[in-house]
């Protein structure tokens, strides 16, 4: 029984990993956000392309 407590305080202790969590969970917040407004960042983007190649002398 008390390796059992000592693996469970040890295993609540233990920090290694966390770094892990945040950055997966960060990720997936982006993830859900960019789906949500794919439509107006599509849009965002191909105004920006349309931009540059009406603004950008063309090489002939």
């Amino acid at each position: 029984m008390q390796q059992l407590t000592t693996f469970i305080k040890n295993f609540w202790n233990d920090e290694e990993g966390i770094e892990t969590v945040e950055i997966l969970l960060i990720l997936s917040v982006l993830i859900v956000v960019a789906l949500m407004f794919r439509d107006e960042l599509i849009g965002w983007v191909e105004g920006i392309f349309r931009t540059i190649e009406t603004e950008l002398p063309m090489s002939e």
